[in-house]
């Protein structure tokens, strides 16, 4: 069988494109946001954030949690979400990375 696409590229590269693609929604991103301003809440709280129907909520919250932007632990019959700070760091040396080479390019 012959190798994916993703195989050509660094586990990185993969990890980052992976994240970018779940950001690349702007329910998912308007859920970061909610999510951050009260640092933790319940999945039903996320439902009467968005102009959104709950399943169309429950799947955006699956897609960043398996980019492992988000973490849920189950409290009774709820989720409760929260941002989980080490996808985030990784994001942030990233682009830190990349604005620090663009600053100190001299190219165009």
């Amino acid at each position: 069988m012959g190798a994916t696409k993703t195989d050509h590229f660094t586990d990185k590269q993969n990890r980052i494109a992976t994240i970018a693609k779940a950001l690349g929604h702007p329910a998912r991103v308007a859920i970061i946001e909610y999510l951050l301003k009260v640092d933790t809440c319940i999945c039903g709280d996320i439902v009467n954030e968005l102009p959104l129907a709950q399943a169309t909520v429950s799947q955006h919250l699956k897609e960043l949690k398996n980019a492992g932007l988000i973490k849920g632990n189950i409290e009774g019959t709820a989720i409760c979400y929260c941002i989980d700070e080490n996808t985030f760091e990784i994001l942030k040396d990233y682009f830190s990375n990349i604005i620090l080479t663009v600053s100190n390019q001299k190219c165009c």
